[in-house]
């Protein structure tokens, strides 16, 4: 019973923590959005279609890019943790277009903030990242080959 008294004292004093935690993370996020704008997966498909000059930037982790990626003539994988390390090397036109994604667009956008922060004029992240572009039902290069989400008949 004491234990189960120390949990609940425990858990009713750090809540109000956790929550503000949530809370300021989410602002962030959002912010990050707003600031560096979202480009709807609609859209990155029309441009790399009609090959415009366009780079796409993966920023997941090394075991999240097994899941396949979004294939670009022109498309680098820097982690979000080495993005300002590898950028300049990778990039050197402040002035290109340049999309970030990640797995559901949260870091993508903090990528895309980050590259403004650093003088890329142009970065914007993939609105719902990977996983928007594939419930779209645009292709996802993986090892097994090209896949296309297919939706489920109801």
């Amino acid at each position: 019973m004491r234990i189960l008294q120390t949990f609940i004292t425990c858990s009713l004093l750090f809540s109000p923590f956790l929550i503000a935690q949530h809370i300021s993370t989410t602002k962030l996020v959002n912010e990050a959005k707003k600031s560096a704008g979202e480009m709807k997966a609609s859209t990155l498909k029309k441009l790399i279609d009609n090959e415009e000059a366009v780079i796409v930037l993966d920023i997941r982790e090394p075991e999240q890019q097994q899941d396949g990626e979004i294939y670009a003539d022109e498309s680098y994988m820097i982690t979000r943790g080495n993005l300002e390390f590898q950028i300049r090397d990778k990039v050197k036109d402040k002035n290109a277009l340049i999309v970030t994604y990640c797995r559901a667009g949260n870091r993508g956008a903090f990528a895309a903030q980050t590259l403004q922060s650093l003088g890329y004029k142009n970065a914007i992240s993939l609105k719902g990242g990977l996983k928007a572009w594939a419930q779209a039902g645009y292709p996802v290069e993986t090892e097994l080959g090209v896949m296309i989400l297919q939706k489920e008949e109801e």
